[in-house]
């Protein structure tokens, strides 16, 4: 199963939303999980270095080149029965083959989750999004975020939402110009700011954050 966690403004949370379910998976499968990163962030969240390994950008480039086993090769261990798929260095710019990846994650047997990052109107990524079971989109109550939402590529099959306190505009407005369900309504909170900057959210992973994103992880 992949799920794709993607945004179409910065600053919304979408890499630690997709690490922290991640995470959550990794403890409920058997198999483990797999995050995917594409927007490059994910170890930062993690607290483990930055991968000087080939990446993900490195197996589009190569293209059909690449032996069958490649991607596995890219997968790091990161602890807790989470692997985690580097970024590389590389522009990410062939959106055929981006879709291909999207179905080879998907066909996984472990669940996959893939922080595809902004996904602007021309964005290559698009195909890879639209390949997630569930799509989400990751946003805050944020006019100038869903304003952007209706001209990207890509529709989510669910929203979540960061909860920030003094927004206008709630969960249900955002279902309304989303066109698509808030399946998660996620608190922002300092415990996670703080676990993140320490580097410590796979072993402190909050609860407020768990507890909002569990649900997904049996849908």
């Amino acid at each position: 199963m992949l799920f794709t966690c993607w945004s179409v403004k910065g600053g919304a949370g979408t890499t630690v939303t997709a690490t922290a379910l991640a995470i959550l998976l990794s403890r409920t499968s058997p198999a483990g999980a797999v995050v995917a990163d594409l927007a490059g962030d994910v170890p930062s969240v993690l607290g483990v270095a930055d991968p000087r390994d080939p990446g993900l950008s490195d197996w589009v480039a190569a293209g059909g080149a690449v032996p069958p086993d490649a991607l596995g090769r890219l997968e790091l261990d990161v602890g807790g029965g989470l692997r985690l798929l580097p970024r590389g260095t590389g522009p990410l710019g062939d959106a055929r083959r981006l879709a291909v990846l999207g179905a080879l994650l998907r066909a996984d047997g472990r669940p996959v989750v893939a922080d595809c990052g902004v996904v602007q109107p021309d964005s290559p990524v698009a195909g890879l999004v639209g390949a997630g079971d569930p799509s989400l989109l990751v946003t805050r109550g944020c006019y100038l975020a869903l304003r952007r939402a209706p001209l990207v590529p890509c529709h989510p099959t669910g929203v979540v939402h960061l909860q920030e306190e003094g927004r206008a505009l709630a969960g249900r407005d955002i279902a309304d110009v989303v066109g698509a369900p808030v399946v998660a309504e996620v608190p922002v909170e300092p415990a996670v700011a703080r676990a993140v900057d320490a580097g410590l959210l796979p072993s402190r992973l909050p609860r407020g954050l768990a507890r909002a994103l569990r649900e997904l992880c049996s849908a």
